[in-house]
């Protein structure tokens, strides 16, 4: 081992950078750290929901090297392609990387492919380039509609999707969007989710504002529809229905973006970890955090804690220390509606059954909290500055006095504007 243990990450999202950052935040320069993306900028995907609606994509993209420069972190731009534990080394396009710690933070990908039809005729949530299309979509959609001409979208949530807010945020901005370009008289909005309650990993409390939502907004909402095919114009559920569409809007199954055949994963090739440090199971010096990980709920905040959980048990490990912080699942999210917004703040828990492993803890009242208000938009722009200007800066989310003081913030509108 050289002087300075080198630990690596692997990917540049949320769960990478977080994970790097937080490595130097608590070990300062006693660590080599390198990062290895194959992209040289961070995307803040949960603003890229903003991009249909007019929004520049490149809005949402952070360049990577002044905050590797300004943290002494090693950018390498790579794709990465195997790891060989047994070596303590990391395949990639730019060659053979060798680590002491690992993290493998490299993401889910879409498998669209999955259900028959989807791929070729339904547009997706993913790219700044599914977005670019979805808005021509809807602007496509606005001008049949302002025509005169009665238009029919279609919202389908199909199983395997591991994140299904940011299509729940879509259907609703879409509702505001047409409100306020005066077509929405022209155009039916149909939901159909493989759910048994809307968002159903975020529990019951969810499930009725989106209920609420959708009876005012005259979305119809329909749960329990398994999408089992997919034509021109028309869809087939497995409960025998079919419906029709003339815009097919989906956020298809998710599978890990990076399969890696030397570490134990499940069938859709998301590494296995030990739960409160993200540990790899069998693997002692490899970490595995966010999408890339076995936890079933996919969202940028429970990256970030797994990440946090991860880096804290390395750099306790490399100090002989007990380590201080576990990955307690807890979701936060602010969802957009475009006149207004809901936050959710749901606590998870375990449930040892294979079939529904995680669920919201209904029960945990002091921190389930879920509130509408159009005040909460000035909550999600606030996250969408502080996230970009801490990771741009080379700074974790969860650290330091800028951090308290926006858990502090989050707190008092949670306090005043949720229950």
């Amino acid at each position: 081992m050289e002087a300075r243990p080198r630990i690596v990450v692997l990917g540049g999202g949320f769960g990478g950078l977080e994970a790097a950052f937080y490595v130097r935040h608590k070990a300062g320069d006693a660590v080599t750290l390198t990062l290895i993306s194959d992209h040289d900028y961070f995307l803040f995907k949960p603003n890229t929901i903003y991009i249909p609606f007019g929004e520049d994509p490149e809005t949402f993209k952070i360049p990577l090297n002044p905050a590797m420069q300004r943290k002494d972190i090693a950018l390498i731009r790579a794709r990465v392609h195997a790891i060989h534990p047994d070596h303590k080394k990391v395949e990639t396009d730019a060659g053979d990387v060798s680590y002491d710690k690992l993290v493998v933070a490299t993401g889910a990908a879409m498998r669209p492919s999955e259900i028959p039809g989807l791929q070729e005729h339904a547009l997706t949530l993913w790219t700044p380039e599914d977005m670019l299309k979805l808005r021509q979509g809807l602007q496509q959609t606005l001008a049949i509609a302002r025509a005169g001409q009665r238009q029919r979208l279609l919202f389908v949530v199909p199983p395997n999707n591991k994140c299904s807010g940011p299509l729940y945020e879509l259907v609703l901005m879409t509702d505001t969007w047409l409100r306020q370009q005066g077509a929405r008289d022209h155009v039916d909005l149909i939901w159909t989710t493989v759910e048994e309650g809307y968002i159903q990993a975020f529990g019951p409390r969810l499930n009725t504002v989106v209920a609420a939502e959708f009876e005012e907004r005259g979305i119809d909402g329909r749960k329990g529809y398994v999408v089992r095919a997919v034509e021109p114009k028309q869809v087939h559920y497995l409960n025998g229905e079919s419906l029709d569409y003339d815009l097919l809007l989906t956020f298809p199954p998710y599978i890990a973006a990076v399969p890696f055949p030397s570490l134990p994963a499940d069938d859709r090739g998301f590494v296995k970890v030990e739960p409160d440090s993200r540990r790899v199971s069998g693997h002692a010096d490899i970490y595995a955090v966010g999408d890339a990980a076995d936890f079933p709920i996919k969202q940028a905040f429970l990256a970030l804690l797994q990440a946090d959980a991860a880096a804290d048990h390395i750099v306790a490990e490399l100090r002989g220390q007990p380590a201080t912080l576990k990955f307690e699942p807890m979701s936060l999210c602010v969802m957009e509606e475009l006149n207004k917004a809901t936050f959710a703040q749901v606590p998870l828990k375990y449930t040892g059954d294979p079939m529904k492993p995680v669920v919201a803890d209904a029960d945990d009242t002091e921190h389930y909290k879920v509130g509408v208000s159009p005040l909460w938009r000035m909550g999600k722009k606030i996250l969408g500055l502080y996230v970009p200007w801490r990771f741009s800066r080379g700074e974790p989310f969860h650290a330091g006095f800028a951090w308290q003081a926006m858990d502090l913030g989050l707190k008092v509108m949670a306090k005043v504007l949720a229950q």
